[in-house]
């Protein structure tokens, strides 16, 4: 029985394996044919209106005939008529602004998160806020140091910045999240994580034992401290070690600042909590997930989701394509195996 699995399971690897190697090459001589980057563009959604359209949907479901239907929507329509005409007569109505980023290691969202917010101060008045959903595990302290800046803009504009956080803020996610005025964790969610890792393997003693030698020439004496190929040094070892206490105190300068009630001693050693302990300790203000933040922000605010968007290339398209087939077909594996426990 098992030998049946595993025989299918070879089969599938290998038909997907050689689609993807042709999808690839053609992928591969698309991308170099294409010169010019791909613009992006922004799109502005009303998150608002999507929630009364859901609303409107259930309420309509409930009802208990078209006649009943139709009765409610013209009433619905009258409702909303003085209500646009009372909203008319009175201030101008306040704006949430949506933003997501979603971080990988290189923060490689921070173009997208730039653009967002460079068209939100374009377009936002007075008293308006932005709501920041935010999903990362950290990353490159250039990256997410050049992502929280970017959120420091919207501070700088004289907006008002909050941050949401449903699955993990850690690291250089919590650095960005931290700038923000208010921050709401998800009970479960992952924050702080307020620390510095780095790591560099070595194979010098593997090139030693075959007999290969490696030269590298620096100008200045730290231009290098610790290497790949070479033999490290105690020196190198300790001037690598003063380069991250120094990053780690200046990611504590920066949350300090940010958060000046927070006892930076006690949570700035590299571990992390979930939002329900968190909260205890000052590093987040709200358990909450960012869905019930929207739909309180909803009922006296218009919400606008703003996002900038890339083309996605033939290329690119192809790419996902590929994985769509590999996660296809350990899905049929799974789907095999799955009797049997």
């Amino acid at each position: 029985m098992w030998q049946e699995y595993l025989l299918f399971l070879l089969r599938t690897v290998t038909i997907v394996a050689a689609i993807g190697l042709v999808i690839g090459l053609v992928a591969g001589v698309i991308g170099r044919a294409q010169k010019k980057p791909d613009k992006g563009h922004i799109v502005v959604e009303n998150l608002g209106e999507l929630v009364r359209k859901r609303r409107e949907k259930v309420q309509e479901a409930l009802l208990a005939d078209r006649k009943a239907v139709r009765r409610w929507r013209k009433q619905r329509k009258a409702e909303e008529k003085a209500e646009r005409r009372r909203k008319d007569a009175e201030q101008p109505e306040r704006r949430v602004w949506v933003i997501d980023f979603k971080g990988d290691i290189q923060a490689s969202e921070v173009r997208s998160l730039s653009e967002s917010v460079t068209a939100v101060l374009g377009a936002a008045r007075a008293g308006d806020t932005v709501l920041l959903r935010l999903e990362s595990p950290g990353g490159t302290v250039p990256g997410y140091g050049l992502a929280a800046s970017q959120l420091q803009r919207l501070r700088d504009g004289g907006l008002t910045l909050w941050a949401c956080v449903d699955k993990v803020a850690a690291s250089g996610g919590y650095m960005m999240a931290c700038v923000a005025d208010r921050i709401h964790a998800a009970p479960f969610a992952i924050v702080g994580s307020i620390g510095v890792v780095a790591q560099i393997p070595n194979v010098h003693r593997l090139l030693r034992k075959h007999d290969i030698g490696v030269e590298m020439h620096t100008a200045g004496e730290y231009k290098r401290t610790l290497t790949v190929l070479g033999e490290n040094t105690k020196a190198g070892r300790e001037k690598f070690r003063e380069h991250l206490e120094g990053t780690h105190q200046l990611f504590k300068q920066h949350v300090a600042a940010a958060r000046p009630a927070l006892d930076i001693d006690s949570v700035a050693d590299g571990d992390h909590w979930y939002g329900h302990q968190a909260i205890e300790k000052g590093l987040v203000d709200e358990l909450t997930t960012s869905d019930d933040v929207l739909l309180k922000l909803c009922t006296d605010h218009q919400v606008l989701r703003v996002s900038y968007e890339v083309p996605k290339t033939l290329s690119r398209r192809l790419s996902l394509s590929v994985v769509n087939l590999l996660e296809l077909a350990f899905d049929r594996v799974l789907e095999r195996i799955q009797p049997l426990r």
